[in-house]
């Protein structure tokens, strides 16, 4: 018997009154305990905002990528260990792959991202500078900051470890602690992936918790600063969303729930073709993955009616190779149901899709473990010969190996039965027909969180289409929860308050670390590229002399690179443009007399211009006008030990300080 502890104000704490049996999905014993009535739930989250907030948030955004990245990596080493625990939930080792091996992935995904699109600060920037005033001396950003509370994380059983880690992950990135309560039925392996993130020394002192067992009356004291997101059912998110003082307190809320996710095999997709070989393998796995026990899986088919009955063929081809047993056994592709109780709920629902379908494929009373005591159904398929009449395969979700085929007459019918789901994670396509596909997306993106094509082209680099990925919203509308998770930046600005800050271009220079157009610019030091990466501060700026454009200077370009285009070339072609004043100087031209007025050519500490962004050219220079060039420190972003970044603002001006060119040099610096 295992005890399943939680873990809180920094202590383990043993299962107590009210805790709840845990069965193995594999043999149906009991193997472990979890759950205590008696937790201070509410000294828990006293001690996230007291202890684990403060000192998450006084980490700087990459400080906080670092530390998601060490802790990810520390799990990969101990990933074996996760494994075996995952067995008894029913798993085989390919859907640990997906759980383990994909929660550890998605945690480096954002410990990427944190270090490649968040600043070395602990303000983040949400979109540009937006001029309020008519010089630009009043002005205003939307700047992301942490919440000053925690986020409750109320997990599912499926995925005791990815279901984790992928809403960990952002929160921990944003600088929120974060109390996880996983399902009860696979807390266990939760349990043993917080033990070793705990024990590895990583995370600040409170900035994870675990619940074992019931949340207790947590949700009662919730306030504006705390976060709830929550994977399960309709029904007990629905219970959770009504909570009183999470809607008198507007506490976010976010679920991804129940969702009747479809695949279309396209018009053009017959048998014979790629397309159609693919469609049919996509089907299998999502209905044998996990046993079927994923939020994303397919639960409808929909089908040409043409191709109704290869389709059926095919699949039963297919599922008839599935071996079902023990999920240790090499042998085995698709393990059990989380616990008998599991088992008996999609038998029910299987029970009424049976009522207006015919079951093609999986008889729950006659298959290999037919006779065991553990969890086990066979994959289960059914063919609704009439999907408009029909109400219970568009309503009805069996959460295990069971999937519907239903025929369609054109895109317009299937794009109706696709949203007759009422909202999904998930829609996939099949199809090489680029016009299938907008059609589809025009019809039904409105309805799915997410629209997966796929085609001989995209299949051998394809995810498939049960994989959320970290880079992508993960959520659906209406039925699927109306949430978001994942997105990249987008998840871990969930954890944020988004905040408009209005005022002088100095003082939101300050607020932001970021140099401001119209701030103080500083041009009393000595060239900043003689100085290293640590002297240099935001503002220094190098005001270049003047360098005159000659019409031997705009010839000797154009022949020299060959953009002789005649703007800069015929001076009546050029005039007749409602652009030009007569022959202009190349765009290029004027970036390459721009470096030459700031480079500093000596060895020193810039080592590298690795691009530009933002440029603009906004004036035409013509001969006789002459240049010059201010060169700010924007921001700075340290990337190892040894360098930088340098983000620097580029203003080219003519001789009456009109701005001709602006953009954004990128150097790397020691």
């Amino acid at each position: 018997m295992r005890d399943v502890h939680s873990f809180g104000a920094g202590q383990w704490i043993a299962p107590g009154p009210g805790a709840r049996p845990i069965e193995s999905a594999v043999t149906g014993d009991v193997i472990a305990q979890a759950g205590n009535e008696t937790l201070d739930v509410q000294g828990m989250r006293a001690f996230a905002r007291e202890v684990g907030g403060p000192a998450l948030r006084a980490m700087t955004f990459h400080d906080r990528a670092r530390m998601l990245k060490s802790i990810a990596l520390h799990l990969r080493d101990h990933r074996k260990m996760l494994y075996d625990l995952s067995f008894d939930t029913g798993a085989t080792q390919s859907d640990h792959l997906i759980d383990v091996d994909g929660g550890i992935g998605t945690m480096l995904v954002f410990a990427s991202k944190g270090r490649r699109e968040m600043p070395n600060g602990r303000v983040y920037l949400d979109g540009g500078i937006e001029q309020l005033g008519r010089d630009g001396r009043f002005v205003g950003q939307h700047i992301c900051t942490p919440l000053q509370g925690v986020s409750l994380h109320i997990n599912a059983f499926n995925f005791p470890v990815w279901g984790m880690l992928e809403k960990l992950a952002p929160a921990l990135l944003a600088g929120v602690p974060a109390i996880i309560k996983p399902a009860t039925a696979t807390s266990y392996v939760t349990e043993a992936c917080v033990r070793l993130i705990v024990e590895s020394g990583l995370l600040p002192d409170g900035a994870l918790q675990l619940i074992a067992g019931g949340v207790g009356d947590i949700l009662d004291h919730l306030d504006c600063q705390d976060v709830v997101t929550f994977t399960g059912s309709a029904d007990t998110a629905r219970t959770l969303r009504a909570n009183p003082n999470l809607l008198s307190n507007a506490v976010r809320f976010t679920a991804e729930q129940d969702s009747l996710n479809a695949s279309v095999l396209g018009l053009d997709a017959a048998p014979g073709t790629p397309e159609f070989d693919l469609f049919v393998q996509e089907v299998r796995r999502e209905m044998t993955a996990k046993a079927g026990q994923k939020c994303t899986a397919i639960r409808r088919i929909m089908v040409p009616q043409a191709h109704v009955d290869p389709v059926i063929h095919a699949l039963t081809d297919h599922l008839e190779k599935i071996t079902i047993g023990d999920p240790r056994e090499a042998a085995t592709h698709m393990g059990a149901l989380v616990s008998n109780r599991q088992k008996t709920d999609v038998l029910t629902k299987a029970e009424q899709l049976g009522q207006e379908t015919e079951r093609v494929f999986g008889d729950p009373e006659n298959f290999a473990m037919a006779q065991s005591k553990g969890a086990f159904l066979p994959p289960m398929l059914f063919h609704c010969p009439d999907p408009d009449t029909a109400q219970a395969v568009h309503d009805v979700e069996a959460f295990g190996p069971v999937s519907t085929i239903m025929p369609y007459r054109d895109l317009d019918h299937a794009a109706t039965l696709l949203n007759r789901g009422k909202g999904s994670l998930v829609a996939s396509v099949i199809t090489r027909d680029a016009d299938i596909a907008r059609d589809i997306t025009m019809a039904s993106a409105c309805f799915h969180g997410r629209l997966y094509f796929n085609n001989r082209a995209s299949m051998a680099e394809a995810t498939g289409h049960g994989a959320p990925l970290p880079h992508m919203t993960h959520g659906g509308p209406g039925r699927a929860g109306g949430g978001e998770e994942l997105g990249g930046i987008r998840a871990v600005t969930h954890y944020m308050q988004r905040t408009a800050i209005q005022g002088s271009p100095d003082i939101l220079s300050g607020i932001t670390g970021q140099w401001v157009a119209r701030g103080t610019q500083d041009t009393d030091k000595p060239h900043p590229f003689t100085r290293p990466y640590a002297d240099l501060a935001i503002g220094d700026t190098l005001a270049s002399k003047y360098r005159t454009i000659t019409l031997d200077d705009i010839d000797t370009f154009a022949h020299f690179t060959g953009d002789t285009f005649y703007a800069h070339m015929d001076e009546d072609a050029a005039r007749a443009n409602p652009f030009f004043p007569g022959r202009v100087a190349h765009g290029y031209l004027l970036l390459s007399f721009a470096a030459g007025l700031f480079v500093h050519p000596d060895p020193g500490p810039v080592l590298a211009n690795t691009g530009l962004d933002n440029l603009r050219f906004m004036k035409p220079v013509q001969a006789g006008d002459s240049i010059k060039v201010h060169l700010t420190v924007k921001a700075k972003t340290p990337r190892t030990a040894d360098y930088g970044e340098v983000r620097w603002h580029v203003r080219l001006s003519n001789q009456d300080d009109e701005a001709v060119a602006e953009y954004e040099l990128l150097t790397m610096n020691a």
